[in-house]
């Protein structure tokens, strides 16, 4: 069983962790969400500046925080694909300047890997295959995963992601940035029912609806023209609390039914959930319950694995670095890579 130093600086978590295969020694995140709060979202250079300077600490941190030394590290893991290209090249280049300095193999990861992997963290028993719902703020994904580093994108967003559509939600109802964490704590306050919201559908060319892809724009224009028919009305102030619920239920159903429709008609009997809307209650209850009415098991990863983090890297470095999966040290950053493309980066 392979002990991973894993660097994760996809976006605008400077992560570092210790894992030995499923187990986690340690993890260290240092989020910017205070330093982005005033933009309203992410600033690429500024996450790649910050980055910069908090890496070489969080290293350091990862390695007081284990108790190991460099001895006990058979590899060394950095997230290379997708993400923001400055701020992947940060990790990718700490990552293979360790490699070289301490003679370790290298291995670089594809960051929604990562997140199947993060499941594999709270239930070690856990064993392909099965479906992984994926869902983030860059990505919305049903993945049915085979084995390591064999993956089939079977439904996937053909607009915003999910985690996109709370963020500009919340904007539009001045709530600010991150919009998930502030949606589901409104949502718990309001009506669910209040607003009926168009679930997003995609159009089949011979007539039909895609069974498993999403959209998440029309929803996101519905709660716009909703606010300013409101407005209009002289709702002052505005049902924010029944607002936040009735978006937070409709994209908590849709992505419900895509997942257990999903699973059903490829045989699969559990269903693992990673990415930051994993951490959303509405999502959590619509899934479980509708799951148990099937006999189907859903795993969710804990909250601080939800998110992007490096432990789910250092996870699934460990697995293929046993599996004897190497990568080249002139391995370079993608923003953007198919999951089906994972073992392109291994030699």
């Amino acid at each position: 069983m392979a002990t991973i130093l894993a660097i994760e600086t996809s976006c605008d978590e400077t992560a570092v962790a210790i894992v030995n295969d499923r187990q986690v020694y340690s993890s260290i995140i240092a989020s910017q969400i205070p330093v982005h709060q005033q933009y309203g979202g992410v600033v690429p250079e500024v996450a790649s500046r910050q980055h910069v300077e908090t890496i070489n600490q969080g290293i350091a941190q990862a390695f007081q925080q284990a108790g190991v030394n460099w001895s006990e590290i058979d590899g060394i893991a950095a997230t290379c694909a997708p993400g923001l290209v400055g701020a992947l090249l940060v990790g990718l280049s700490a990552a293979k300047t360790l490699a070289i300095l301490h003679q370790k193999p290298f291995l670089g990861v594809h960051h929604l890997e990562g997140h199947i992997y993060a499941s594999y963290l709270s239930s070690p028993d856990l064993q392909p295959p099965f479906l992984c719902l994926l869902v983030s703020g860059g990505h919305t994904s049903v993945i049915y995963v085979k084995d390591c580093g064999i993956y089939e994108t079977l439904g996937e967003t053909r607009d915003d992601a999910a985690g996109e559509a709370f963020d500009k939600v919340a904007r539009l109802l001045a709530l600010g940035y991150p919009g998930g964490p502030v949606i589901d704590k409104l949502a718990k306050e309001g009506n669910p029912n209040a607003f009926p919201l168009p679930e997003g559908k995609i159009s089949l060319p011979n007539g039909g609806f895609h069974p498993y892809d999403s959209s998440f724009s029309g929803l996101k224009t519905a709660v716009l023209r909703l606010t300013q028919r409101l407005e209009q009305e002289g709702q002052n102030p505005l049902p924010v609390n029944d607002i936040a619920a009735s978006f937070q239920d409709t994209v908590a159903k849709a992505l419900t039914r895509r997942a257990i429709n999903c699973a059903l008609d490829y045989g699969l009997n559990t269903i693992a959930v990673g990415g930051g809307v994993a951490a959303n209650s509405g999502l959590r209850k619509h899934l479980q319950e509708a799951a148990a009415l099937h006999n189907l098991q859903v795993m969710f990863p804990p909250m601080k694995f939800c998110t992007d983090n490096a432990a789910m890297i250092g996870c699934a470095a460990a697995d293929h670095l046993n599996r004897g999966h190497i990568s080249s040290l002139t391995l370079g950053v993608r923003s953007r890579l198919p999951l089906s493309q994972v073992m392109q980066l291994y030699s």
